[in-house]
């Protein structure tokens, strides 16, 4: 099902040298520095139970496409937040996954399946509604082998680092255990602090209330919230590995109050009383919180707006969050960041990595942001725009600005474990169909195009993480 040549150009000039890159890089170390695995998977090293539970249930990338065709969520398996009855015959679910393969078509969802259908368990036929039940028996069987363990896959799909995400609120049980455990495999955490400083997350106070019981701090007060948030960092470092945080608001708006102004929103937001405007201050000024304390623990930050998430209530409803129902929407960057750059931009020491998934943003805004400031990175596209195209597009509108070496490299961010070695082969092929024009076009020497192209594989996660 895999073509050697997928993705790389058609003229055969610039095909010929993307073979030549790409045989530099196909053979890297996974950094898989931005993600949402599980981290139990590694901790108790559990076999997968079934294909379903793999492939179907956990992907928002699979799940949505066939929610939007009418399959419902029930009928897949995904669970219910009020623990209501849904599909527990993994075969079903996997039949119905099948007989919609064509829905996939000329989507990355289905370059990456196929990828993992092919190279992890060896299959070699189209899935479909025929073959479904085929597909299914190879793989299940393939799962209940020591081989496919999840530690073993990990060190098969040659992943020098996986980084998962969390909460502050998490304990890091499975990360403590991964430790304890002797493993060699490097699995480390984020610190996600989303539930404890938007006003507007769900059990925001009672949540701001468990961070001070963790921390033994009092979050009642301004000072002692933030003292609370720096112990929780503290400990994600000593205790996960953690050498990033991780922020996901709706917008890049940032704020720099004085502690006076900062404390009447908190406690504003502590009773209830704070209004969507005044949210959005208090989120904006967070950031800036988040940043001065990056500058003192050291801790690279990440932030990826331009997300109306959770936009249908219904599934949000009785499925929760991250159910494929987070959508696009226009991102301003210039205006909305410069609260934060005015404090911190000039910083040399500090690494701030920007995402978006509005792409009319990189060559306008993104690109001319982090080839001036210090300390500004850009990240690739992710959830809609983690695709050979949009990726495609990133390099074209972000490096004659930016450059090369003002990006990180690529993170996959997936909930998807066999996903991973599938959409780092794409964005290295991508990469290397990109720098393969540059060659062919004498804007780029051969020799160059190979250092950037080991450099956006392996190299820049690596410094831009800190790992």
């Amino acid at each position: 099902m895999l073509h050697p040549d997928r993705l790389f150009p058609s003229d055969p000039t610039q095909r010929d040298i993307a073979r030549r890159l790409y045989a530099e890089v196909g053979h890297l170390p996974i950094i898989s520095p931005h993600g949402h695995t599980d981290p139990s998977w590694f901790a108790k090293n559990e076999a997968f139970p079934n294909p379903a539970s793999l492939f179907v249930v956990p992907d928002h990338y699979a799940f949505r496409m066939l929610y939007s065709q009418g399959v419902t969520l029930e009928s897949l398996g995904v669970p219910r937040t009020d623990g209501g009855a849904v599909e527990s015959d993994p075969r079903k679910i996997w039949r119905q996954l099948a007989q919609n393969w064509h829905l996939f078509r000329g989507t990355p969802t289905r370059m990456w399946l196929d990828h993992a259908f092919e190279t992890v368990f060896g299959v070699t036929e189209r899935l479909s509604g025929a073959s479904a039940d085929r597909i299914f028996d190879q793989i299940d069987a393939c799962l209940q082998k020591p081989d496919f363990l999840p530690r073993a896959l990990f060190e098969r799909f040659n992943i020098e680092l996986l980084a998962t995400t969390e909460s502050p609120l998490d304990t890091l049980e499975h990360h403590r255990a991964i430790r304890e455990s002797g493993w060699k495999g490097r699995v480390i955490t984020a610190f996600r602090p989303d539930p404890v400083v938007d006003p507007e997350f769900e059990g925001f106070q009672a949540n701001v209330e468990t961070l001070g019981a963790l921390s033994g701090e009092n979050t009642g007060t301004w000072a002692g919230y933030l003292a609370a948030l720096r112990n929780r960092r503290q400990y994600f470092k000593e205790v996960g590995d953690a050498t990033s945080t991780d922020h996901g608001h709706a917008t890049a708006t940032t704020a720099d109050l004085s502690d006076a102004d900062a404390e009447r929103l908190f406690e504003k937001a502590l009773r209830g009383t704070i209004t969507a405007a005044e949210a959005e201050i208090f989120r904006g000024q967070m950031l800036t919180e988040m940043a001065k304390m990056s500058l003192e623990d050291g801790l690279v930050m990440q932030i990826h707006p331009g997300s109306f998430r959770n936009h249908n209530p219904g599934v949000f409803e009785r499925f929760g969050r991250d159910k494929g129902a987070d959508i696009p929407t226009g991102t301003e960057y210039v205006r909305a960041l410069k609260p934060l750059l005015d404090r911190v931009g000039n910083e040399r020491d500090l690494t701030i990595i920007l995402f978006t998934l509005d792409e009319t943003s990189y060559a306008r805004e993104l690109a001319p942001l982090a080839g001036h400031y210090p300390a500004l990175r850009v990240g690739p596209a992710w959830w809609f725009h983690d695709s050979p195209e949009g990726m495609r597009r990133y390099r074209e509108m972000i490096t004659e600005t930016a450059g090369f070496y003002n990006t990180v490299g690529f993170n996959d961010d997936t909930r998807a474990f066999c996903s991973i070695p599938a959409r780092h082969d794409v964005a290295r092929r991508v990469d290397c169909a990109f720098l393969a024009r540059l060659v062919a076009e004498h804007r780029l020497e051969e020799d160059e195009a190979a250092e950037v192209a080991v450099d956006l594989a392996y190299t820049l996660a690596k410094k831009a993480y800190k790992l």
